[in-house]
């Protein structure tokens, strides 16, 4: 199956805007390379319409990058295609406020037999252990720890 070309067809104020945003010298490095990107790949009456491969070599990035910023313009628009790509992952926090209560609780506690202190690993496995969560990182409890300010030392 052969991959979607997207076409970039710049206007002439599109063009002005992005040549000026380039010249300026006071924009982010990532949306000075988009803007030279799309202006060469442009496809209008007054565009070089270069190869991806060729605009790879003069912009100095990758294939993926021109790409990602033809269809990114084509789909969503010339704004869009010179700023960051916002990330939609979702994050699911292991402790909510609950378990934050419980982990401070547990800190604060006696330590187990033959420990002088509680550790981050003793911890997250006391966690676990008392089923307050399926599975805790020792770095989870560092940032939960380190949030509410708790010293374990």
């Amino acid at each position: 199956m052969a991959k979607k070309t997207y076409i970039v067809e710049l206007t002439s104020d599109e063009c002005r805007a992005l040549k000026q945003l380039i010249n300026t010298g006071k924009t982010a490095a990532y949306k000075q390379r988009h803007a030279r990107i799309l202006l060469l790949a442009d496809q209008g009456p007054q565009g070089p319409a270069m190869k991806d491969e060729d605009i790879t070599n003069a912009v100095s990035c990758g294939i993926a990058a021109v790409e990602r910023v033809r269809k990114r313009f084509v789909e969503e628009g010339l704004q869009e295609a010179l700023a960051r790509h916002k990330s939609r992952r979702q994050y699911q926090r292991k402790l909510d406020g609950e378990g934050e209560a419980h982990l401070i609780v547990l800190a604060c506690s006696e330590p187990p037999e033959g420990q002088k202190r509680w550790t981050l690993r003793l911890l997250a496995d006391r966690m676990v252990a008392l089923e307050y969560v399926d599975c805790l990182s020792y770095q989870t409890v560092r940032r939960t720890l380190k949030k509410t300010n708790l010293s374990l030392g």
